[in-house]
């Protein structure tokens, strides 16, 4: 009897347990994720590829993925640094990425998810710039591709809304030897906010980088290059005039020279 009522408590406790952990499947991976994922009954068979499950179900182009320093193509046992970067229009201020290559061995700033080398995450999301070294693959494996998702987020450890992310998919082509062309920019998204719930076009000029008494300015500026023109229009039509009678006073006195002969 008293075996059984020990075993039921330990079972309750392990139930209790369980349930306090829930929550957790809903919140963001602050210390990197990559590889298969489950979240609300979703699964998905790499974050890298398929996006982030943990923030929004959609991607968007509010986040923007910036990888600078690419290679136009790759050598062989030649090491390659990168530079990626996450920016927002919002006022969002962390974020993360998972990164996975076909090819090759990836390091630098974060960890490799589950010790796999092809696969590269952030350790926190306190960050929104990060290096990215990537070793070149075997000869003769021709082209390796790519694939990043990033978010940017509010960094509270769960999906609240404007919590949003992108993805971002390239491949690079073997080559004999550097080609000379040195190294280009990659992008993703525009960075650009999305519209606020209510108005499908009404974007805040706060978000926008616009300030209100900048937006006054530029407003009253635009009126006074009006006036003015419309002043030198009238100035030039009645000339200096005190009696104008129907023709400007230039015109005046121009005829009044013609009818003389003193031209």
């Amino acid at each position: 009897m008293r075996a059984s009522m020990v075993s039921s408590r330990g079972l309750l406790l392990i139930t209790l347990v369980s349930l306090m952990l829930l929550p957790g499947l809903g919140e963001a991976y602050s210390g990197g994720i990559g590889g298969e994922q489950n979240n609300a009954g979703e699964t998905i068979d790499d974050v890298a590829k398929q996006g982030c499950l943990c923030h929004n179900s959609a991607v968007t182009d509010s986040v923007q993925i910036i990888l600078d320093d690419v290679p136009y193509t790759w050598v062989a046992g030649e090491t390659y640094e990168m530079r990626l970067e996450i920016i927002d229009g919002t006022s969002k201020s962390t974020g993360g990425f998972s990164m996975r290559t076909s090819q090759g061995i990836l390091s630098g700033d974060g960890q490799n998810f589950d010790e796999d080398s092809t696969t590269l995450t952030h350790t926190s999301s306190s960050s929104r710039v990060w290096t990215i070294t990537w070793t070149g693959a075997e000869a003769g494996t021709g082209h390796v591709d790519f694939w990043i998702s990033a978010n940017a987020v509010d960094g509270n450890g769960k999906n609240t809304p404007g919590d949003n992310w992108n993805s971002m998919a390239f491949n690079l082509v073997e080559s004999a030897e550097d080609d000379g062309r040195g190294t280009h920019t990659i992008i993703a998204g525009s960075g650009i906010p999305e519209a606020t719930e209510g108005g499908v076009s009404e974007v805040d000029l706060h978000t926008m980088g616009a300030p209100f008494r900048a937006h006054w300015l530029g407003l009253l500026g635009f009126g006074a290059v009006i006036s003015v023109i419309i002043f030198c229009g009238l100035l030039l039509r009645y000339g200096f005039s005190t009696s104008y009678s129907g023709r400007s006073n230039v015109l005046r006195l121009r005829y009044k020279l013609n009818r003389r002969g003193d031209q």
